[in-house]
């Protein structure tokens, strides 16, 4: 990235984290901000390095836990902020070497992340007896941890972080993320990465280590969807079980199918206007249709959703939208460049 589009990217974000506030409560938006990062994280991790992890959100719940349980042993909120991206990246690098160095395929490794989260939904779903405690938090079980320790000004834990600037802080959070991976992408490990995707076999031959990059891609996204999961934490302020869900891992997927695959911001924007999408339709009543009291299923909507960009918008909203203007460009390109060919050749008619 040049310097120059570093200070667009910057002006971008910058009004955009400014106007949104005035249309969206800023709570939701810190909501989305997390979803976000989330699919920021998974699209890092299948878009480029080819890896399709069905389990993202394992990292992603595994955060909201880690940084939940330390703030409330250690009193204070930034040790969990930092232990929340270091447990689920190291918990993704010991999963990862284990697969990729175990030559699974990629159905396989889609399975085993899969039911990675599965077997930690089901097992923070069993934590609610007494027995279940680690220092001075108890786990919940399927009620979860509430009531622990948010984010505050660092040397002032009197000082929380709530509302707008937890918004403005977990907008920024996400930025600087979205930046630090692209500069990921730009650099020569990054470049490999996308090369693996594209033809694994090949590169291993010109003597690259395909599994131990891949390892550190998959902890690297690791490590931002912990980071996910802790904000999110903080602006709901209580974690359960269904951070680890099914629902929640097969809605990661869609955000990043219907954002686009190989880009970042397509993710980003899909995660945020389908976590919204769900939001309005959990405020929805099926009466205003149906005359009836219960609320409409996202989980219905989101599969029509996915069949329909699977069937008529395979690459996404982002990429197609940059394939309409590339395309759109070129045809101008074109027609310019036939119309001044056309007038030379006049021009030499009209001399001769």
């Amino acid at each position: 990235m040049t310097s120059r589009q570093l200070v667009l990217s910057v002006v971008i974000a910058a009004i955009v984290m400014f106007v949104l506030p005035v249309f969206f409560d800023v709570l939701n938006l810190t909501t989305y901000a997390a979803y976000a990062l989330l699919a920021l994280s998974l699209g890092f991790v299948w878009g480029y390095g080819g890896i399709l992890c069905f389990g993202q959100t394992a990292f992603y719940g595994l955060g909201a836990y880690v940084y939940a349980m330390t703030a409330i042993n250690l009193g204070e909120a930034w040790g969990g902020f930092f232990l929340a991206i270091l447990i689920p990246a190291i918990f993704a690098a010991i999963l990862g070497a284990m697969m990729f160095y175990g030559r699974l395929s990629d159905v396989y490794l889609a399975v085993v992340t899969l039911v990675v989260t599965l077997l930690l939904f089901r097992f923070m779903n069993t934590t609610a007896g007494p027995e279940y405690v680690i220092g001075e938090a108890r786990m919940g079980g399927y009620n979860g941890i509430p009531g622990f320790p948010t984010l505050h000004t660092p040397g002032n834990p009197d000082a929380n972080i709530y509302d707008e600037e937890l918004y403005y802080f977990t907008f920024i959070i996400l930025f600087v993320c979205y930046l630090l991976t692209r500069w990921l992408l730009g650099s020569p490990f990054g470049r490999v990465l996308v090369g693996l995707r594209e033809n694994e076999q090949r590169i291993e031959l010109l003597g690259y280590d395909v599994r131990a990059r891949k390892t550190a891609a998959f902890a690297f996204g690791g490590g931002l969807a912990g980071l996910a999961g802790c904000l999110y934490a903080n602006a709901a302020e209580i974690v359960t079980p269904e951070l680890f869900s099914l629902g929640l891992a097969a809605e990661a997927i869609i955000w990043v199918i219907v954002g686009g695959t190989g880009t970042l911001i397509g993710p980003m924007i899909g995660a945020a206007v389908l976590g919204h999408l769900k939001f309005v339709l959990g405020l929805q009543s099926i009466k205003q249709v149906f005359g009836k009291e219960n609320p409409l299923e996202a989980t219905l909507v989101f599969g029509m959703i996915l069949v329909l960009f699977v069937l008529f918008l395979p690459r996404g909203v982002v990429p197609s939208i940059q394939g309409w203007f590339g395309r759109s460009l070129v045809g101008r390109f074109k027609s310019g460049s036939g119309m001044r060919r056309r007038t030379r050749s006049e021009r030499a008619r009209n001399g001769a």
